[in-house]
């Protein structure tokens, strides 16, 4: 059932919509903007019957609280008001609500109202689902097609962005990097990384396939895949602004090799500088490369893959990332090698050393 918050500072006018909408839907009622608010981030309701004219925090206000929340600003809102004023009207509308009712409302205008435009909401979030869902297919085959070029059948694009997401939530729930990193920012690091080895179309297969060591001229051309791969993704992220997770997946291609005590490439950021999302993306990729067998090495087992990690905390990785990292291994999703799809989900099957 959907959920409907009401707010009005009149509590006959509250009572009654109340009253109106019971059985139809699950609703709260509020007499207030700062109580509304509250209601909004605890509950998250599908519609906001917004009243303009109330003391404190006013209709607009409110309107405006919530378009600034990314966590609420999809929400849509519903100006209820006894204020037949033209003006109200067209002012409501420009701060971005979908609709503008008088009161008092007919009880069948009302609902039909309130069922058009959370059939337009379902029908918005089904489409935008539906176009992510073919951009990350996109997204994972280009990535893969980069990854074959390493002669990997293309699992670790998904494994590593599997990675990121689990250390990005857990990282966000302790709240390390503060308001400044959120779900948001993991939704779209997750989305990023299977471009992080985009580069590497510009490097020579004859480099990324040679069985042995690289001599220090190659090593070099190996390396020029994060600015490569950087330039490529920014000039995509200019002409598709409105694709965020682009300007995430060019910080990931060019800082994933840096390392947190300077040493890494391309730019020997260090510490803080490295931007978070590559911080996360090189434990990420490290861990699942040490996995997979490549040309020039044998694959390792899950628990040495560990110990790689933690061996490099302070110097290769961000420590704060690897003690995540080290609480939550033994809850790592069980990944298929061989094959690019994950086939676990969390499990105590992978007992950190």
């Amino acid at each position: 059932m959907k959920r409907i918050l009401v707010v009005d500072d009149n509590m006959a006018s509250l009572k009654q919509i109340g009253a109106q909408l019971s059985g139809s839907y699950q609703v709260s009622l509020s007499k207030s903007g700062a109580q509304a608010l509250k209601i909004c981030d605890e509950t998250h309701p599908d519609l906001i019957l917004l009243d303009v004219e109330m003391p404190e925090m006013d209709g607009f206000e409110v309107s405006s609280i919530l378009r600034a929340d990314p966590a609420l600003s999809r929400i849509p809102v519903i100006f209820l008001t006894g204020n037949h004023d033209i003006n109200t009207e067209i002012r409501a509308l420009e701060s971005g609500a979908v609709d503008f009712i008088t009161k008092p409302a007919e009880r069948s205008i009302l609902l039909h109202r309130l069922e058009l435009h959370l059939q337009l909401t379902d029908y918005q979030t089904n489409l935008e689902n539906t176009v992510k869902e073919l951009e990350n297919s996109i997204v994972v085959s280009f990535a893969d097609l980069i990854e074959c070029k390493n002669d990997n059948t293309g699992g670790h694009v998904l494994r590593t962005g599997k990675y990121v997401e689990i250390l990005g939530r857990e990282l966000v729930r302790r709240g390390i990097w503060g308001a400044e990193f959120t779900d948001l920012d993991v939704d779209l690091m997750a989305r990023a990384a299977p471009f992080h080895d985009i580069g590497k179309i510009g490097v020579s297969d004859v480099i990324l396939l040679k069985p042995g060591p690289l001599s220090d001229d190659e090593y070099d051309e190996v390396k020029k895949h994060t600015v490569i791969g950087a330039r490529v993704l920014s000039n995509i992220y200019e002409r598709t602004p409105t694709q965020q997770y682009l300007k995430y997946a060019a910080m990931v291609a060019e800082g994933h090799h840096e390392r947190y005590d300077g040493k890494g490439y391309p730019y020997g950021l260090k510490g803080d500088d490295i931007p978070f999302c590559s911080r996360v993306m090189a434990v990420a990729n490290v861990y699942d490369a040490c996995l997979t067998e490549r040309v020039y090495r044998p694959a390792i087992t899950p628990n040495e893959a560990y110990e790689v990690i933690m061996s490099g905390s302070g110097t290769k990785f961000d420590p704060v990332i690897t003690v995540v990292f080290a609480d939550m291994y033994p809850s790592f999703p069980v990944m298929d090698m061989n094959h690019p799809h994950i086939i676990g989900s969390w499990n105590s099957n992978l007992a950190a050393p």
